[in-house]
């Protein structure tokens, strides 16, 4: 089982978007750092998984990665929401964000259903 390239270079992008806007966070406010830190793993780590999903070696070992992918995208998506809620950062990039990892859910979880379903 192989990614497509331009879902690995999606889910790059993504990860890069996230240090980027990470960078941009008010540093004199301890609970949008501590916030920003989870997202800054999580965020990142969605790429990650999608390398690992690319070497995968069945079926089987392709879905765990996706999964651990979802699962650290959905979690991303937290964070994402409560720095937008709960810690009132606004704007453009936050909402573009919140667009990037819903869909890259749904892309993803299509992607499982259908190889388990083939199996």
């Amino acid at each position: 089982m192989r990614l497509s390239e331009e879902l690995r270079d999606r889910t790059k992008r993504f990860a890069s978007l996230v240090l980027r806007f990470y960078v941009t966070l008010p540093k004199n406010r301890p609970e949008v750092q501590v916030v920003g830190r989870q997202l800054l793993r999580s965020g990142t780590s969605v790429a990650a998984h999608s390398r690992e999903a690319s070497r995968a070696r069945s079926p089987a070992e392709f879905c765990s990665k996706i999964d651990g992918l979802l699962q650290e995208a959905d979690e991303s998506q937290l964070w994402l929401e409560l720095l937008n809620e709960d810690c009132k950062i606004t704007g453009e990039t936050v909402d573009s964000l919140l667009k990037e990892v819903t869909e890259l859910i749904a892309i993803f979880v299509t992607i499982v259903q259908k190889t388990r379903s083939k199996s």
